[in-house]
């Protein structure tokens, strides 16, 4: 009986961790999405260009790119609990400048601080699940913030009705309701292990040995980006994200057009698309030993090339949430098949680095696929 109930209890501890460190990913994943169906009203509040408000959604892209590995650099000298704390008060930071902002510079500069901020809070849930190796911690975060992107597009438009836009560009703030449990976590686990021994390495040997010297910086990654099959992964990578979130600036507005819903209506069908998506994405990665290497780089591009003309031609609104469905499916899909893609060919001690560049190329996908379907959609209204 007591054999029995210790793995169980093992099991019950990592859902309740797995749990609490999803709700921590989720609100820095809707920050992402949660300003789309809130960026009319704020184009007129702030009396700019659909263009510029844009910038709302492509700045919190920017800083995610840009603090991840900074804060991911963070937690190798003050481990996972100073990242935590660093993570909040940047979020609380940034949202506080974009509450208080008089005009858009301001905004944008609160948004960046504010992604900055919630790409620490994501780095550091990762950190602190993968302490489970059974990997359902992991994958509970993993779920947590997937389902935290795509539901931003209702619980901005959500919030943005009943608080006003400004509210939709601060969901992240809800992160900050788990720091006090998250950071018991950090500091109880072996983070807390990790930071002393870090002490002990570079304190002088007891035994009268010769002090070890610091290790020597790595390299420049120039290999990594020789590398073909890395190159490949990253390139495709970055085409799937920009599509991807693209789309989930411009498919919304395409299918409000199309049916005359409001915000809510739209954002609520809308993330149902997407998130369905995302889970489907589980049949693609069961079937992509099947497929081969060229065949999954193939559906890939072709299922993000069918899901963008369908969601910017397509006359039904149907048509246009099955488009932003499918790029969600092979985004999502492609992000964990493409990491191992991009590494195979690299040795042990390099995967790493080239997992960190290829999670930035994701990254630049998701800060440039608003500008660029707000820039497309000013052109072709001025065409």
């Amino acid at each position: 009986m007591t054999t029995l109930s210790a793995p169980r209890k093992a099991r019950g501890t990592a859902a309740r961790s797995g749990l609490l460190l999803a709700a921590l990913a989720a609100p820095a994943a809707m920050g992402v999405s949660g300003p789309s169906l809130a960026l009319p009203e704020a184009t007129r509040a702030l009396d700019v260009t659909p263009a510029a408000a844009a910038w709302l959604m492509t700045a919190f892209g920017l800083g995610m790119a840009v603090g991840t590995p900074l804060l991911s650099a963070t937690a190798g000298r003050r481990g996972t609990a100073g990242v935590v704390r660093a993570s909040a008060l940047l979020v609380a930071l940034g949202a506080l400048l974009v509450l208080l902002a008089p005009g858009l510079p301001l905004a944008i500069a609160g948004r960046t601080l504010e992604a900055a901020g919630a790409a620490g809070l994501n780095v550091a849930a990762f950190q602190l699940a993968g302490h489970d190796r059974t990997g359902r911690t992991p994958g509970l975060v993993a779920i947590g913030s997937a389902a935290g992107g795509t539901a931003g597009l209702f619980a901005g438009a959500a919030v943005a009705g009943v608080l006003g836009w400004r509210a939709a560009l601060v969901l992240p703030l809800l992160s900050l309701l788990t720091l006090r449990p998250v950071l018991r976590l950090a500091d109880a686990g072996p983070a807390a292990g990790a930071r002393a021994g870090r002490a002990a390495a570079c304190a002088p040997p007891r035994d009268g040995g010769t002090p070890r010297t610091p290790a020597a910086p790595l390299p420049l990654p120039l290999d990594i980006l020789r590398d073909r099959r890395f190159l490949a992964a990253a390139a495709l990578m970055l085409a799937l994200s920009t599509v991807n979130f693209g789309l989930m600036y411009a498919a919304p507005r395409r299918v409000a057009v199309l049916t005359g819903w409001g915000p809510v209506e739209t954002g609520a069908f809308a993330s149902v698309a997407a998130l369905a998506g995302a889970l489907l994405s589980w049949q693609l990665v069961r079937a992509a030993p099947s497929l081969g290497p060229a065949r999954l780089r193939a559906v890939l591009a072709l299922g993000s090339a069918l899901a963008l003309v369908l969601a910017v031609s397509a006359p039904w609104p149907v048509a246009v949430l099955l488009g932003s469905g499918t790029s969600a499916l092979v985004t999502a899909g492609g992000q964990g098949l493409l990491t191992g893609a991009a590494t195979e060919g690299l040795p042990a001690a390099r995967r790493g680095l080239a997992i960190g560049l290829f999670n930035l190329a994701f990254l630049i996908g998701v800060a440039a696929g608003p500008a660029l379907a707000a820039f497309a959609d000013q052109t072709v209204q001025f065409i």
